[in-house]
This record gives structure tokens, C-alpha cells and sequence, in this order.
């Protein structure tokens, strides 16, 4: 499926779209992002229904060992910039929101943590008692969050989890973080220093989080230096490239993994 979407028309911008320049600024002054988000939208949705699912309580899962609000086979993380806090949905629906997370579109969730800041227009979210949240992409507070799979209440864990990182190799891959901004560096140091700055501010967090041991023990590393993550014009021969990049370093990964040993390490339990 990843390698027959058509990217391009991820990039919807507004009725004056069509004017170069123009129109992506009008669409950033206007919308708070250059571009609608619409057609994500709206494939996702349609994909989702192709599956039978449209709520998350379509997504619900009967497993009393799990805390009652995170029984689903899916957490979305996004970041509520009103609220000032990254928060997983359906899992905070109830909690934030006094909302009935069974009743809320999932598509409507994976809209709101895709609205990487100024490229897509924000989402807004109307909580019970009328305050309305702007939602955007959960990456901005992280992009890594492999905690959401760990057990709350202490208790070993009944199975493996793993995460998959697809993040650039830095410093060589700062200009791929956040499109353009190696542009700043032809200003002088002073802009070199606001680059490495901006893009640590993008990525420390996770990159700090991933040098913990028992977070790299589980963590499939993707090296994506090569690709920009907001290339809509991929072609199919850097997508191809992409995929057998992962393939590999998850083949890797799981030809010397060791749940035992990896319990024995990090998950000791008295």
C-alpha cells in the first residue's frame, strides 16, 4: 500500500494553491498551514471503512488485564497545543476531554497527529465543556513514544514490543529533519547555530530517550538520512530503496533478539 499511494496529492493547498508562492502563503496566513490535509483525510477514512472500523469503540479490545481506558488496538499520539500537553487517543479522550472516546472518528484522530506544524492546517478539538483544543502532530513533543506500550501497573510484561525509528542520521541528516533550514546556513555561524538548535528541539528528546539501554534494546533503527520526510514527490525507486532499508535493519534486529535475556536485563521483578 505504501508504494502505490499517491503522495502528491497529500500536498491539497487551498483555492489559491495553484498560485506559486502565493498561494502557500496565503494558506500558512489564512489556515495556519499550507496545506488542507483533506485527501490524507479522506483516504484514511475510506481505508479504515474498507476494514469495518470508524470509532475507536470499533477497535476495542476485551482484555480485563489492561487498564479499561487503553482496551484498544490503536493509541494516536498528538500534541494539544492549547493544553500544552502530548496526549494518546483514544486513550485521553475521557481524561482531557470528558469525551467518550468509543464514539470519536478514528480518522479524525490520525488527521490531527499528521498536522506537522505550518505544512498542514491544525485540527481543533471541542472538549464537554466547550473548550476548544488545536491539535497538531504528536512528533512535536515525540516522535518515539515506545513507553505507550509498557505495562502501568509494574507487572512483567506478557510480551515483546518493539519500536521502529525512522530519524536521520545527525548532524548529516539536520537539513532533513525540517525541510529547507539548511538554507539558513549561507546567513553565517549565527544561523548554524539556530539550525542545530531548531533541529535539537525537534529530535533531542527522542534521541536522548533512544541512548537509554532499555529503550535501544527494543528500538529497529531505520537510517531515512537519505529520504526528506516531507518528500511528496518520492519517487518509487527511493520508496523501494526506503522499504528494503527497513526490511534489513528489522531482519538484523530480530535475528539476535533474546526475550529472555532482554527480561533478565531490563524488566527484573521482585
Amino acid at each position: 500500500m505504501a508504494l502505490t499511494l499517491p503522495y502528491p496529492k497529500f500536498r491539497d493547498a487551498g483555492p489559491a494553491g495553484h498560485l506559486p508562492v502565493v498561494g502557500q502563503a496565503w494558506g500558512l496566513v489564512r489556515d495556519s498551514g499550507i496545506y488542507r490535509g483533506d485527501f490524507a483525510h479522506q483516504w484514511i477514512r475510506s481505508e479504515l471503512k474498507n476494514l469495518g472500523v470508524t470509532k475507536f469503540g470499533d477497535l476495542a479490545l476485551n482484555d480485563k488485564q489492561m487498564p479499561e481506558e487503553r482496551r484498544y488496538r490503536l493509541a494516536v499520539t498528538v500534541t494539544d497545543i492549547t493544553t500544552g500537553q502530548l496526549v494518546r487517543l483514544p486513550w485521553d479522550y475521557r481524561r482531557v476531554y470528558g469525551l467518550d472516546p468509543d464514539e470519536q472518528i478514528v480518522a479524525d484522530a490520525i488527521r490531527a497527529s499528521m498536522s506537522i506544524p505550518f505544512y498542514f492546517r491544525p485540527v481543533t478539538l471541542t472538549s464537554a465543556d466547550g473548550l476548544t483544543s488545536t491539535l497538531v502532530d504528536g512528533g512535536v513533543l515525540s516522535n518515539f513514544p515506545i513507553d505507550s506500550f509498557d505495562r502501568p501497573d509494574g507487572k512483567p510484561p506478557r510480551w515483546p514490543t518493539f519500536g521502529v525509528t525512522v530519524l536521520p542520521n545527525l548532524p548529516e541528516g539536520n537539513d532533513q529533519v525540517i525541510p529547507g533550514i539548511g538554507a539558513l546556513r549561507l546567513l553565517g555561524p549565527p544561523s548554524v547555530l539556530l539550525e542545530q538548535l531548531i533541529t535539537t528541539m525537534f529530535v533531542g528528546r527522542d534521541q536522548t530517550y533512544l541512548n537509554q539501554p532499555w529503550v535501544s534494546a527494543r528500538a529497529i533503527r531505520v537510517d531515512s538520512t537519505a529520504v526528506n520526510f516531507l518528500d511528496f514527490n518520492i519517487s518509487r525507486t527511493d520508496a523501494v530503496a526506503l522499504f528494503e532499508k527497513g526490511y534489513e535493519a528489522a531482519e538484523t534486529f530480530l535475528s539476535t533478539w533474546n526475550w529472555v535475556k532482554y527480561l533478565e536485563r531490563f524488566r527484573q521483578y521482585h
